[in-house]
């Protein structure tokens, strides 16, 4: 049984979080090596050791995509705010210091 940072057991296929970087992902492969656990994620295909990564719940796995989405999106928004930002003034005057 591999056990994560929180003591909570690690199956295949549950998805896990990399505590140091945030890197997210499923768990493909799991093994004990030397009284070491271990764990192998799908994104990066790296072992990570249980003891620092920690069980997600369906909660807290980000939706990846806006595909992944079931709202509409409103693409003529997303236009006028891109053409908002292109008309920004950049001015040198614009944020002086007060002294």
């Amino acid at each position: 049984m591999v056990l994560d940072a929180r003591g909570k057991e690690i199956a295949l296929d549950a998805h896990i979080r990399y505590v140091d970087t945030g890197t997210i992902g499923k768990v493909v492969e799991v093994k004990t090596e030397n009284d070491i656990e271990w764990v192998r994620i799908d994104k990066t295909d790296l072992w990570y050791r249980s003891k620092l990564v920690e069980l997600l719940d369906e909660k807290d796995l980000k939706k990846k995509s806006f595909d992944d989405d079931n709202d509409d999106i409103d693409i003529e928004s997303l236009k006028e705010k891109a053409l908002d930002l292109e008309n920004i003034e950049l001015d040198s005057n614009v944020a002086e210091g007060g002294g």
